[in-house]
């Protein structure tokens, strides 16, 4: 399965460009196509109409730096838009995908995200948008119908991408989900540019795309996005309204994981977000207790086994 070509992404983003938005005059006269035409585009990006065709194609080679900026300034691509145009055009013609080992996030990630404390809820993930370790109160925050440990069981190991299309409850926490939805379609693209032989990647956009009309919907508009920051309105269950801004911390021997950290908005969200992590630190304390009994009892039985 191939996640995206350079020609498809190149058609989907003439789409999007009006004549009127790239300063032609179209004279009244009827158009077969909603954006700009192929030879349109190769006039104004200073190239020929037959080796714009080909590189749509995918059958002109590798497009020097100069062409991909030319074709990405008038298409009005952004930076991220820009930086995936030049990862689809270093893909090979043809590419086998490639089964990654599972990932495991960098112990200074790890050390980052305990240095957090319990006081800021933080997650932190991987390309794919897997949960590949949390805090407890980011989970509680974000996921606390899951298992606070199936992060480390790869069977379970939580995927924010799944748990936003195919889980009724992430979609009923979060009231602004369409925004955040786009979001995590267009991150997703973003990554299948970068990691083209990906495949688990490419059994995740697949397996969403089946199952999620939404997603396939999102996916088709052709959107790519860098994501780092963003607001998340959540209807929590235990404490109520609670609006966080997330941003995201880049580690440089790891740049594939991303710290994902939550930090309350308004007044109201401070003080939920209190209540939350007040909720995990007693239910810690309780599990270490029992944890502590259980070991304490453990001696006893074996002695009373052994007698």
């Amino acid at each position: 399965m191939e996640l995206e070509s350079l020609g498809a992404y190149l058609k989907s983003r003439r789409d999007r460009v009006t004549p009127a938005d790239a300063g032609l005059r179209t004279y009244g006269t009827a158009r077969r196509v909603p954006g700009l035409r192929r030879e349109e585009l190769a006039q104004l990006a200073g190239v020929s109409a037959g080796y714009y065709t080909r590189l749509e194609q995918g059958q002109a080679g590798t497009a020097s730096r100069q062409v991909l900026d030319a074709l990405a300034h008038v298409l009005r691509l952004d930076p991220a838009e820009t930086a995936h145009l030049r990862n689809l055009a270093r893909q090979p013609a043809t590419s086998r995908l490639v089964r990654p080992r599972p990932e495991t996030p960098h112990s200074r990630v790890r050390a980052l995200l305990a240095s957090l404390g319990e006081s800021t809820p933080a997650v932190v993930l991987g390309r794919r948008g897997d949960v590949l370790v949390w805090n407890r109160t980011g989970h509680a925050l974000v996921a606390e119908h899951l298992d606070f440990d199936a992060p480390h069981d790869l069977a379970r190991r939580p995927s924010i991408p799944r748990m936003f299309f195919l889980d009724p409850l992430t979609r009923d926490l979060h009231q602004n989900w369409e925004e955040l939805a786009r979001s995590h379609v267009a991150y997703l693209r973003f990554t299948a540019g970068r990691y083209p032989h990906d495949a688990r990647l490419a059994e995740l956009i697949g397996e969403l795309a089946m199952h999620s009309a939404d997603f396939a919907e999102l996916w088709a508009r052709g959107d790519v996005a860098e994501c780092t920051v963003g607001t998340m309105r959540l209807r929590h269950p235990t404490v109520g309204r609670v609006d966080v801004d997330y941003q995201v911390w880049l580690q440089p021997e790891s740049p594939d994981h991303r710290l994902e950290v939550y930090t309350p908005n308004d007044t109201a969200s401070a003080d939920a977000l209190r209540l939350l992590s007040d909720q995990v630190a007693d239910q810690a304390a309780d599990q270490a207790a029992d944890q502590r009994e259980t070991e304490a009892a453990r001696p006893e039985a074996l002695g009373r086994t052994g007698g």
